[in-house]
């Protein structure tokens, strides 16, 4: 599920690279028949480099790696011929050894044959891969009422789209209002349950007046989904945030999941808020989690990241220290500040394990708005 994206838009195609598999390096492309051109060239110039005919054996088998079956057989038919063109001096193996460079060619066409099979078939499953991760998570708009948007995401499975971190933006009745969360577990195990909170989340954005009442909404479906799991185990973690009409201000609810983090004239800083319970173990409704309001200036940004950002360790065992980061990377456009981020654990060899989420709000307040 890509990433990174100016309204998560722009990284969908890398993620489409990525996902169907990147093509051989060109060297790799090249090596069967710069090796039969060197070789034949070389025997033709000399008879003594006659004995450099058994790298042409190779030819067909490294075609495979490159090319279809097509283009693996005609390179396998040229070895065949240079090896019975006496100006190259390769005219002399014996039966044995023809023999053998031709089985070899022809099941170098055979596993090419299954190699681009497989091939197909994978390139169908990850397209419908990348249609379940649409359908589950639609790429964000560049922008939503005032609230400027850049979504970023890795899952932690490899040659997955989808994992357990979700993300959402709305604009409803009761202003704009995003969501970040985690549940229990990675992968397309996990992919289930993220349906489910994100459409209470979109109901709950259309219906419910305060952010308690959404988080009540999005506990309940977990709740009932839980209990047709074998375990009955069943939560998630997540941070909700509302912005009225002026965007001057911004209430924040977490169900324990990490605070997010607040960008202001270089400075950056972890919001104080009274952390409630996970979603999913039945306390949101009896001990509902506490709304925070934070007034906002222009300029503000936000920057919720989810466990596998918080939580990448370095080589010591010590958390990569994401508001120091944030504070560093200050300077760094909306769109790029996610792609900064990654960038930044690279760098400095942070180990992620798990799926690393980011989500960039800008809060655009029109002039003239008075305060909430």
């Amino acid at each position: 599920m890509r990433s990174v994206r100016k309204g998560a838009s722009r990284g969908s195609q890398e993620d489409r690279g990525w996902l169907r598999g990147a093509p051989p390096p060109w060297w790799i492309r090249l090596l069967p028949v710069l090796l039969l051109v060197a070789v034949t060239l070389a025997s033709t110039v000399t008879p003594h480099a006659s004995d450099l005919g058994f790298l042409l054996g190779a030819i067909p088998p490294l075609a495979v790696l490159s090319y279809g079956p097509l283009v693996t057989a005609l390179l396998g038919v040229l070895v065949v011929v240079a090896l019975n063109v006496p100006e190259t001096h390769l005219n002399r193996p014996g039966n044995t050894d023809l023999l053998t460079i031709v089985f070899v060619a022809l099941l170098s066409v055979f596993v090419s044959f299954v190699r681009s099979r497989r091939d197909a078939q994978l390139q169908v499953e990850r397209t419908i891969g990348e249609a379940v991760q649409r359908a589950v998570m639609p790429p964000l708009p560049e922008r939503v009422g005032r609230i400027g948007c850049t979504g970023f995401y890795r899952a932690a499975e490899n040659g997955t789209l989808v994992g357990g971190d979700f993300f959402d933006v709305r604009k409803g009745p009761y202003g704009v209002r995003a969501v970040m969360g985690d549940v229990r577990g990675h992968g397309l195990v996990a992919v289930s349950t993220v349906v489910s909170l994100l459409g209470a989340f979109r109901e709950a954005v259309l219906d419910q007046q305060d952010l308690e009442s959404v988080a009540a909404r999005m506990d309940r479906r977990l709740a009932t989904d839980a209990a047709g799991t074998p375990d009955g185990e069943l939560f998630a973690t997540a941070v909700l945030l509302e912005f009225p009409a002026c965007a001057r201000t911004m209430r924040v609810v977490a169900c324990g999941h990490p605070a997010p983090v607040l960008l202001r004239e270089g400075d950056a800083r972890e919001i104080a808020v009274t952390p409630g319970t996970p979603l999913g173990i039945g306390l949101v409704g009896a001990d509902p989690p506490k709304e925070v309001t934070v007034p906002l200036e222009p300029g503000d940004r936000l920057l919720l990241a989810s466990d596998g950002v918080w939580e990448a360790r370095d080589r010591s065992g010590v958390f990569y220290p994401l508001p120091d980061r944030l504070a560093a990377l200050a300077d760094t456009h909306d769109g790029e500040l996610p792609t900064a981020v990654w960038a930044d654990l690279a760098r400095l060899r942070y180990e992620v394990r798990d799926d690393a989420t980011m989500l960039v709000l800008a809060p655009v307040p029109a002039p003239g708005d008075p305060p909430t």
